[in-house]
């Protein structure tokens, strides 16, 4: 019955949203999610702990028009990652138009984007030096200098 208790092992999902009214609501333009397992090592109890951590993951697909990328299993210490998974809104990095030309560099997923009354919210899988460009100007996907795995999306003057 083992691999009944694996199946039972439960799941969370992470997608974007806008505060809407005081609440945080969905609004997608893009639909998408990322998948965490339990059994892949996820703890729902401490969320933070995540944080610049190194995930094995499935390659981005879509299933029922929804994007989606799955974290299969968390990866031990000193792991350098291919990519990193990225949040951006509107209230730190200005207004995205997503879609236009050259909104995005090519290395760069759009998982998901939710958008409402000029508010917008964005999870992106990134590679290094990636980027993205709003009405402010270009953010570039800085890796820490001390550590592979922790990134900083920063605001590149001049660009």
């Amino acid at each position: 019955m083992r691999g009944r208790d694996h199946l039972a092992q439960p799941v969370y999902y992470n997608t974007t949203g806008v505060v809407v009214k005081g609440s945080l609501r969905q609004r997608p333009q893009i639909c998408g999610y990322a998948r965490f397992d339990v059994i892949g090592g996820f703890d729902p109890n401490y969320p933070g702990r995540m944080i610049d951590r190194v995930f094995e993951c499935a390659e981005p697909s879509m299933w029922m028009g929804c994007n989606k990328l799955l974290f299969r299993r968390l990866l031990g210490a000193g792991v350098h990652p291919d990519g990193f998974l990225v949040v951006a809104t509107s209230a730190l990095m200005g207004h995205v138009n997503v879609g236009t030309e050259d909104w995005r560099s090519p290395d760069t997923w759009l998982l998901s984007f939710s958008e409402c009354a000029g508010n917008q919210e964005m999870m992106l899988l990134m590679g290094t030096q990636g980027w993205i460009h709003s009405d402010l100007g270009r953010f570039v996907l800085k890796p820490s200098e001390l550590r592979p795995w922790p990134a900083r999306l920063a605001f590149c003057a001049g660009e």
